[in-house]
Order: C-alpha cells, then sequence, then structure tokens
C-alpha cells in the first residue's frame, strides 16, 4: 500500500517523506476543504455549505474564477424550461448521445449519463442563485439548440463566476486565494485528514478535515507536460490561465488516485492568431463560416473541435479565417469585444473585405453567394453543416484569423458517479471527492462545446452534496 502523510494530532509537524517534515504555524480544522475556486470548486463550495458543513476554499492564484472565467460559450442541457419557452425540442438521450459521439465514445457511459440527466436541474440551480442562463445558441457536436448563456448572448464564465463570488459572499463562505496546497494529508488507514498550505506570505499551515474536493482543473497551460504526451502540440500556445497547470491531478496521484486518459488534449480551432485570445465557438453557432486564405470554405463549421482544428492545420499557413457580416456580429453582443481588442478586419463588401485580409475577392464572393443559397434551402451540400441561423450578406463584413491552441485537458483523476476518486485497486480513496477538469472520463478523446461548465456545475453540486455528508458521518457522537 502507498504510505500515507500522517498528521499528527496535537503537533505542528507532519511527515512529508522518509526522514523529512514540515513547519508549519498553525493548525485550523474544517468539515470540507474546496482545492480551486473555478466554476467546479465554487458550486462544491456553496453547496457543501448550504448543506451544513464548514467549508475553506483554498485557490493558488491571486484572484478566484479559474478558467470559468474565461468560458465565452455556453452551457449544454437538455429539457430546460428555457428551451420549452423557445419550443426547442431536445432530450436527455439526445445530449448524451452527442456527448458519447463527440468523445469517439471513450467516455465513460455512467458518467456521461449524469452529465445530461442532471443538466436541466444545474441550470435550474444556477438560476435559483442569480444566474441568467436564458439565451440559448449551438455549438459544435450539438444536434439541437442546447448551450444555455445570459441574454444576448453575453459571456457565460464571467457571469457564472460573478454570481459565485456573490453567493459567497452572501454566505460568508471561507475563500482564500495565494493559498497553495502543497499536500494531501491523511491517515494510516489511507483516509483523507487534510491539507498542508501555503501562503502568499510562504508560510505553511494544516488545515485538518474529514473531505476533500479537488477542483484545481486541467493542466492546458502546462505547456511542458502537453508536450511530454503530445510532443506534435510543443509548438502551440494556450488559450488557459497561467494557473492551470495540473497541482490538484500531481496531489492526487501523489495520495494514491488512479489517473485515465491524461494524453488525451483538446486543441482548440479558434485562437486568434498571433495572441492568446479564444474566439468562442457561439461566432460559428451564430451563424460566422470559415474560410481559408484561398477564399473558400473548407469544413463543416459545427463539427466536433478535433475536427475542425485539423482542418484548418491543413490550410495554407495553417490558419483561417471565421468571416461573418453585420447581422451576425449584432445577434452576440461578445463578437464586440473582438473588435476592441482589434482582432476584427473589415469591408463595407465582400470585395472590399478580401482585399483587407489580401485574398481572392472573387473566391470570397462566390464563396458566400454559395453559401447564402444553403441557408436559403436549408441544406449545406458541400460539408453537411446542419444548423445555418443566418445568411452572410449583410454590410459590412468582418473576418477574425485564427488557428488552433492547446485548450483543454480531458484526462486526470478517475471519480465513480458520486465523485469519489477511486484508488489504482478502482477502491474509493475515503474522503476524497473531484469535480471538473480534474478529472478524467466524463468527455472521453474529445469534449464538446458547451459541456465544460455543464460537467462543472453539475458534478460540482454532486462533490459538495457528497462531500458532506461523508464528514457528517464521520464527526463524533
Amino acid at each position: 500500500m502507498k504510505r500515507r502523510d500522517v498528521l499528527k494530532l496535537g503537533t505542528l509537524a507532519v511527515l512529508a517523506g522518509p526522514g523529512v517534515t514540515f513547519a508549519a504555524t498553525r493548525k485550523e480544522r474544517a468539515d470540507v476543504i474546496v482545492i480551486g475556486s473555478g466554476g467546479a470548486g465554487m458550486t462544491a463550495a456553496v453547496t457543501a455549505f448550504d448543506a451544513g458543513a464548514k467549508v475553506v476554499v483554498l485557490e493558488k492564484m491571486p484572484i478566484t474564477g479559474g478558467n470559468t472565467q474565461l468560458a465565452a460559450g455556453g452551457m449544454n442541457a437538455a429539457e430546460t424550461v428555457f428551451q420549452d419557452e423557445k419550443k426547442i425540442k431536445d432530450s436527455v438521450d439526445l445530449m448524451y448521445e452527442d456527448t458519447l459521439k463527440g468523445g469517439k465514445n471513450r467516455a465513460q457511459p455512467e458518467l456521461v449519463k449524469i452529465l445530461a440527466r442532471d443538466s436541466a436541474s444545474s441550470i435550474a440551480w444556477l438560476t435559483s442563485i442569480g444566474a441568467d442562463m436564458s439565451d440559448i445558441g449551438r455549438m459544435g457536436g450539438a444536434s439541437r439548440d442546447r448551450t444555455h448563456r445570459p441574454k444576448g448572448g453575453d459571456v457565460v464564465g464571467h457571469h457564472i463566476i460573478h454570481v459565485m463570488r456573490q453567493n459567497a459572499i452572501k454566505r460568508g463562505l471561507d475563500v482564500r486565494t495565494n493559498s497553495k496546497v502543497l499536500k494531501i494529508l491523511g491517515t494510516p488507514g489511507g483516509a483523507v485528514s487534510g491539507v498542508l498550505v501555503q501562503n502568499k506570505l510562504g508560510q505553511t499551515y494544516f488545515i485538518e478535515a474529514p473531505a476533500i474536493i479537488l477542483a484545481s482543473g486541467g493542466f492546458s497551460a502546462n505547456l511542458d507536460r502537453v508536450a511530454k504526451y503530445r510532443p506534435e502540440y510543443a509548438s502551440f500556445s494556450s488559450t488557459n490561465q497561467p494557473g492551470a497547470t495540473g497541482d490538484g491531478i500531481d496531489l492526487a496521484a501523489d495520495f494514491g488516485a488512479k489517473l485515465v486518459d491524461m494524453d488525451q488534449i483538446q486543441i482548440h480551432p479558434t485562437q486568434a492568431a498571433g495572441s492568446k485570445i479564444l474566439i468562442t465557438e457561439a461566432v460559428r453557432g451564430n451563424g460566422a463560416i470559415f474560410v481559408n486564405r484561398e477564399g473558400k470554405r473548407f469544413v463543416n463549421e459545427l463539427t466536433t473541435r478535433d475536427a475542425a482544428s485539423a482542418a484548418v492545420l491543413k490550410q495554407t499557413g495553417k490558419t483561417a479565417f471565421l468571416v461573418f457580416d453585420e447581422t451576425i456580429r449584432k445577434s452576440l453582443s461578445q463578437i464586440e469585444g473582438y473588435f476592441h481588442l482589434e482582432l476584427v478586419k473589415s469591408g463595407k463588401t465582400a470585395q472590399e473585405l478580401a482585399s483587407a485580409l489580401q485574398m481572392d475577392g472573387a473566391n470570397l464572393a462566390t464563396t458566400l453567394d454559395t453559401y447564402n443559397k444553403f441557408v436559403a434551402a436549408k441544406k449545406d451540400d458541400e460539408f453537411g453543416r446542419p444548423d445555418m441561423p443566418r445568411p452572410v450578406k449583410d454590410a459590412g463584413f468582418h473576418a477574425i484569423e485564427i488557428r488552433p491552441g492547446v485548450h483543454y485537458t480531458m484526462g486526470g483523476v478517475v471519480i465513480d458517479t458520486r465523485t469519489r476518486v477511486l484508488s489504482q485497486a478502482d477502491k474509493p480513496i475515503l474522503g476524497l471527492f473531484a469535480a471538473g477538469e480534474v478529472t478524467g472520463g466524463v468527455h472521453g478523446a474529445n469534449r464538446l462545446g458547451g459541456n465544460s461548465i455543464s460537467e462543472t456545475i453539475t458534478f460540482g453540486r454532486i462533490a459538495g452534496r457528497e462531500a458532506t455528508q461523508f464528514a457528517k458521518a464521520t464527526r463524533p457522537a
């Protein structure tokens, strides 16, 4: 059995390895410790607090939010009240099937079932704590409009994190930034017993707790680790915030957790060329098309991210352009931000836009004319795009140059349907739970756009509930 690092009650030192101890300044106690303050972590913390737990949230970065605060597209959910209001016919079964198919049938079916089954209740929960998820669009790999977001198609992640922060303040949640967890501590029997934390001054202290929730995200910002698993991505940049380095995965692995799908790393097709800014998939969902340097379409814009990225990399210069018109611009409020960031080139006509892009104007004009005919006929005879909500015909015309970038890691710690982290022997590690991108098994070989927020909220709620129940069950009588 893997040796556990044992917190000795009544002392302020912890065994860190053979002959090695950490000195600590103090010792505290909680019921539930949450490591990470993105969507999964804050959801778990609020859920645990509301269930009666004493909760401490530990975030290594100077601000809360994690990668969730950068999420732009939306949150997938099926059979919601907002779909009903818009008369959108969808089902849990369709979301389940789309997710499995998008992940090349590599995901764990029982986890995908939970993702789809609980998605509507997660939307309802977000709404109940003050979030607006009433606008609906579609992202790649979905067979129905199910990507929920704020009114006008506004940025979803920033909105959700703002709501979470307000709820944390309202509850008086103990949320600590600049607080890095150095180690998960355990009992001689193999259960977790707490963590060793380092604050921004470099001081270390203990927090004892019978339940720990890992919600620390993936490792897309750790490009050395990305290249270790996928050498072909060594030259790519990342769309992630700098804290997404995989620390939580290492903490779990050091405690004996089993890992899965670590080499399954997603490349997002629409990182703005020459920057780290991600262009949300919702731009395509609202009608934009891909055009190469020759002025021609080359792929179904709503295919899965892996397929779209591969198609872009086959084009001249390994980049392409997202082309849209003024109507599409006005349909999604967050597009305005790309203009402010000076990522967009424009022209009053297709010919003017082509000139700005140093592209064959006749080819671009023909491409737009052909595509608009497909929109009118409701059938894409070239690439089989399943949803074409708007033509691209209203002046002015706009384009953003894009290239693929490292975006998401599908692999991580193995969990069961109760979010309990499993050991190498496929047994639950007592008191250790996990949710969000730190886990593996939900997305398989590819994540569909909109499923990350859905995962963080749904599994964050389960982790918060399960960890609290476990903590209460271990309290002294």
